[in-house]
């Protein structure tokens, strides 16, 4: 239910901040809120997704680069994490920072 919740807000979020068709450029007002709404679009990937612990990571975005940091439990949930990042659109790259913490869950 959480899950679901957390899903439709970011969802939300996301609606209302994609109005930036094109890239605006560094350091703008436009550069912001197309970090914003990649970042929005990457945590709501997260937050679809059962294997990932979305609550536990950290999502920041500029200039189309995804960074992730926080903990998983396990290695597969890191690898998870970089991969559905990696497949939002707008991403250029990813930094995933991830810990793997055995006792994380």
């Amino acid at each position: 239910m959480k899950n679901i919740l957390l899903a439709s807000l970011i969802t939300a979020g996301a609606l209302v901040t994609a109005g930036c068709a094109l890239p605006a450029a560094p350091g703008t007002a436009g550069a912001a809120l197309d970090d914003a709404a990649l970042t929005t679009r990457v945590k709501a990937r997260f937050a679809e997704d059962a294997d990932i612990n979305a609550m536990g990571l950290r999502i920041t975005a500029s200039q189309g680069t995804v960074q992730l940091a926080g903990f998983a439990a396990s290695e597969a949930e890191r690898a998870r994490a970089g991969q559905i990042a990696r497949g939002v659109p707008d991403v250029k790259d990813v930094r995933n920072d991830i810990v793997v913490a055995a006792a994380v869950r």
